[in-house]
């Protein structure tokens, strides 16, 4: 599987911006997929996961509420629709997928990473 992240960008504190993640792969609609993000001399910090079938999400406590995840099976794709953001929110965003079947927030359980999406908020 490889993943290509795209729609960082730079948007006002408050703004919106919607991220995608495209997967190439056969087995992608049974993939567990998931958000995170990372900050210079920070450890990658969990911000959603998503099953295959959708019908289960888990978000980070610090996001809940305000970014919504979501996948389009038929077109190999996540989404991380990120609404209310706030400076805070600027880091580098990475999506991942697990080769195994549970969600989990611990980043050493996905093996496939996007290149990353830079994400600013200004105050």
């Amino acid at each position: 599987v490889q993943l290509q992240a795209s729609g960082g960008g730079l948007v006002q504190a408050g703004g919106s911006l919607r991220l995608s993640c495209a997967a190439s792969g056969p087995t992608f609609a049974s993939t567990v997929m998931a958000w995170f993000r990372q900050v210079p001399g920070k450890e990658r910090e969990f911000l959603a996961a998503l099953t295959g079938s959708a019908d289960i999400t888990r978000y980070a406590n610090s996001v809940k509420g305000r970014f919504t995840m979501s996948r389009d099976n038929a077109k190999n794709t996540v989404y991380l629709l990120m609404n209310s953001l706030k400076p805070e929110d600027t880091a580098v965003y990475y999506c991942a997928t697990s080769p195994f079947g549970v969600l989990t927030v611990t980043a050493q359980r996905y093996d496939r990473w996007g290149q990353g999406t830079q994400v600013t908020v200004s105050s």
